[in-house]
């Protein structure tokens, strides 16, 4: 029994092992097959995961630059809504400061008018005042040249009276 049995069994085993070494490569082969698949879609899903990531950040950044346009096209909307109101205002004050100016002027000339007006009115009365002292001083002057003749015929008479008169005396 010892011998006939090593015989068969070496050959048992053999094909045991050869068909458990069998499954031991194909399980080592499925293995591998299966790292190296994990690995693959490790590799693939990492580029697939970086692609993503990019594209995402390019798409952010799209998303910000449109957002970016779209707050300036309506920050230019609101600064020209402003510089049109501004400009309307400054108009209007513009106008109002031209009124007032106008208003000055022609009260500056009213008043130089006026001026005018007044100096004349004041060479006037000094040219009748002095007409009225000339002639005062001429009827004056008469009065007293009437006086000084008067005075000079009372002298001359009382002269003679005395000249007359000093064989008298």
């Amino acid at each position: 029994m010892a011998g006939p049995r090593s015989t068969v069994a070496p050959t048992a085993p053999t094909a045991a092992e050869a068909e458990l070494l069998l499954l031991q490569t194909q399980a080592l082969a499925e293995e591998e097959a299966a790292k190296a698949k994990r690995e693959l879609l490790t590799r693939f899903l990492q580029d697939k995961l970086s692609r993503e990531e990019q594209s995402s950040m390019w798409g952010r950044h799209k998303v910000c630059m449109l957002w970016r346009l779209a707050q300036r096209k309506t920050k230019d909307q609101e600064l020209r809504q402003d510089i049109e109101i501004l400009s309307q205002t400054f108009s209007r004050v513009m106008d109002c400061k031209d009124g007032v100016i106008e208003t000055l002027v022609s009260d500056l000339k009213e008043a130089e008018e006026q001026q005018n007006r007044a100096l004349r009115s004041h060479l006037h009365l000094m040219d009748q005042l002095l007409h009225l002292q000339r002639c005062r001083l001429g009827y004056l002057e008469e009065g007293f040249n009437a006086q000084v003749n008067a005075l000079k015929a009372e002298f001359e008479a009382e002269r003679c009276g005395i000249s007359g008169g000093e064989g008298e005396w």
